[in-house]
């Protein structure tokens, strides 16, 4: 069985590029296949007066570090990419050549600006597709606009931190992604148990992805990257046992 991590960086490098290499160069250290940030204009999915502001704000991936970052990260030998939430971010995504994008659970409602136009730019570069559907929405309306992309839909439930015990694991491992939101790495853990159990050939285990210092809005339910290295490890024995 076949296991892509992806590290999900987030706002947890919080907009600092000396923050943002670090956590790149833990999570390559730590075994992650994939480092994933995201690329949004503030004020395109937020109000000035939220209690975050001034961090989402600080933390909005401008071209000129997502250039930088992605070169660093191609330096270091794992990939760069990112949930891009406007239509301009996908064609300079694509001017730095990277490989894939994902689509992040609040794109598919369609109530953000420039959604659909987001999610057509994606579709028309025909590379892979991640999405994921935390928040509802329809999964085939999706499947038709990436029809000749290949898609990969994670099982994934829009609440932070997500409790262990919300998990449907029957739907679940209907799933070839898992995009967990639970404290620590049990889940994630046990997701790749049971779908080695059912033989899959392939997994993908998304996770978000802290510094022990970081101190940003989704730190709270993310995880470090010691522990990232420790779910690797744990990832990685359980592909080469047999459990069915």
């Amino acid at each position: 069985m076949k296991a892509t991590i992806i590290a999900e960086i987030g706002s947890n490098w919080e907009g600092d590029l000396r923050k943002g290499r670090k956590l790149i160069r833990e999570s390559k250290k730590a075994g992650a296949d994939l480092v994933k940030f995201q690329m949004w204009r503030a004020t395109d999915l937020y109000s000035k007066k939220h209690p975050n502001w001034n961090i989402i704000k600080k933390s909005e991936l401008t071209f000129g570090k997502a250039k930088k970052l992605k070169k660093f990260a191609d330096k270091l030998g794992i990939e760069f990419f990112c949930s891009a939430f406007y239509p301009e971010a996908v064609e300079f995504l694509e001017s730095l050549k990277v490989k894939r994008y994902k689509v992040a659970s609040r794109t598919c409602l369609f109530k953000d600006p420039y959604s659909l136009e987001t999610l057509k730019a994606k579709s028309s570069t025909k590379k892979p597709v991640i999405f994921s559907m935390g928040m509802g929405g329809s999964i085939q309306k999706i499947k038709n606009i990436f029809r000749k992309n290949k898609t990969t839909c994670c099982y994934c439930i829009s609440k932070y931190p997500l409790g262990f015990n919300e998990i449907n694991w029957k739907k679940a491992v209907k799933y070839n992604g898992f995009s967990d939101h639970t404290m620590g790495i049990t889940a994630p853990i046990v997701y790749a148990i049971l779908k080695k159990q059912q033989n899959a050939t392939s997994i993908m285990i998304e996770k978000h992805v802290k510094l022990k210092e970081s101190t940003g809005p989704d730190a709270a339910t993310s995880i470090d990257t010691e522990q990232l290295k420790e779910l690797v490890e744990y990832i990685n024995l359980i592909k080469s046992s047999k459990l069915s």
